[in-house]
């Protein structure tokens, strides 16, 4: 059966925790099987014969909308998307390897040529971009705590919803569950 990530996002900051049992059990009920979480942050492993899609996505925020009673906004990722996010470098070795800031923000669509162009805008010395597909790569030259750069910034200046990952937690992500490739 395929597996998939659901990526949440702002599940357990501003005050909103949610236990991973809990979660796994809201996972559960929604008829997912081999459901696991991974960190606090709101990684949910589960697998499911439905495809991965804007229709998935959307059965998870309305179950834990209605468990939790706050929007919870979810970006799925199927354990291949995953495994080729973790080993993707779109900047050049040198930048990376001063760089404390490696991180990947999940869409829950590509963006269009206005969108990537918007986004390029907020490049500076200390932030760079990429896009690839439905992720945008963040680089950043100071800690992800010390930049000018947030979550929020880009949803504003894009106008649409994302949440963040560290490269370390998609690689480990990727390590851990590797892809079922000819499972089912």
């Amino acid at each position: 059966m395929p597996r998939y990530v659901a990526f949440l996002r702002a599940i357990n900051v501003g005050g909103r925790v949610v236990k991973m049992d809990e979660l796994r059990t809201m996972f559960e009920a929604m008829k997912f099987g081999q459901v696991e979480t991974f960190i606090a942050s709101g990684n949910v492993i589960f697998e499911t014969k439905a495809e991965a899609g804007a229709e998935l996505a959307a059965k998870i925020e309305a179950r834990l909308l209605k468990a939790l009673g706050y929007e919870v906004v979810t970006f799925v990722r199927t354990d291949e998307e995953v495994a080729e996010i973790a080993v993707r470098r779109p900047f050049a070795a040198a930048a990376m390897e001063t760089a404390p800031t490696f991180c990947v923000g999940l869409l829950g669509a590509p963006l269009g040529p206005d969108g990537e162009r918007r986004l390029m805008s907020l490049t500076s010395a200390d932030d760079d971009f990429r896009v690839v597909g439905r992720e945008v790569y963040w680089l950043g030259q100071k800690r992800q705590s010390e930049s000018t750069f947030s979550n929020a910034v880009l949803e504003k200046a894009l106008g649409v919803r994302t949440t963040f990952r560290g490269m370390s937690t998609m690689q480990k992500l990727a390590a851990k569950y590797p892809p079922q490739r000819g499972e089912s």
